[in-house]
């Protein structure tokens, strides 16, 4: 049975209607994928610390060994963010929580680096992106195009995590060179992400415990 031009026209309207009511709930639902995302990673960064005792008494750079997450921009072109999880184990990375690919934590799934180096083009493609997690890359997955940090870990976009699973303050414990404990986080870390079309999230790490949750959503 042939359709009419304007049984068509009506069908064409429907699905229009229908896509514009599903477009706002595809966006809520893609930015609470990229938090719950962003979520796992700095619980899997303070899983990590919790295993993996890096306090050396006899190095007074033994911070900068804590394992940590921080978020970077792939290059001035293209700003992408991402985000990388791993350790300084030598102590010899900046004051931006550097440390080379060989320290990088691994993905559980896919058994893959979560590293890239700060400054490094990550357009889809280009040489190494294969060589490492996809899930770092937060722009090309899921259109976050800034981060920003606040609180306990303003002025750097990282934070660690020691054996105890306490927060360390970013600028504090990657260019610490003293034995104390001069990087302890005493408020809490407030990391704010903006999407394309301008929302944000954050997620909130409490100071002492370490506890990470979505804000607004205490139980996430």
């Amino acid at each position: 049975m042939a359709f009419t031009m304007i049984e068509l026209i009506m069908v064409i309207l429907v699905l229009g209607i229908l896509a514009s009511l599903a477009m706002p709930r595809l966006e809520r639902e893609t930015k609470q994928e990229a938090a719950d995302q962003i979520l796992s990673a700095i619980r899997y960064t303070q899983h990590l610390a919790l295993i993996d005792h890096k306090h050396l008494f006899n190095n007074k750079k033994w911070q900068r060994r804590l394992w940590h997450i921080r978020f970077g921009t792939c290059s001035s072109e293209d700003e992408t963010r991402y985000y990388a999880i791993g350790s300084d184990n030598d102590a010899s990375g900046s004051d931006n929580a550097e440390f080379s690919k060989s320290e990088a934590a691994t993905d559980p799934i896919s058994s893959k680096p979560l590293f890239w180096k700060n400054g490094e083009s990550c357009n889809k493609g280009d040489s190494g992106t294969e060589e490492v997690s996809s899930e770092i890359f937060i722009t090309q997955k899921y259109g976050v195009k800034n981060v920003e940090s606040s609180g306990g870990c303003a002025s750097a976009k990282h934070i660690g995590f020691d054996h105890l699973g306490r927060p360390f303050h970013g600028k504090k414990f990657s260019n610490s060179d003293q034995a104390d404990y001069s990087g302890y986080m005493k408020e809490r870390c407030t990391f704010t992400f903006t999407m394309q079309d301008e929302e944000t999230f954050a997620i909130h790490i409490e100071p002492e415990t370490g506890y990470a949750f979505i804000g607004g959503q205490l139980g996430s």
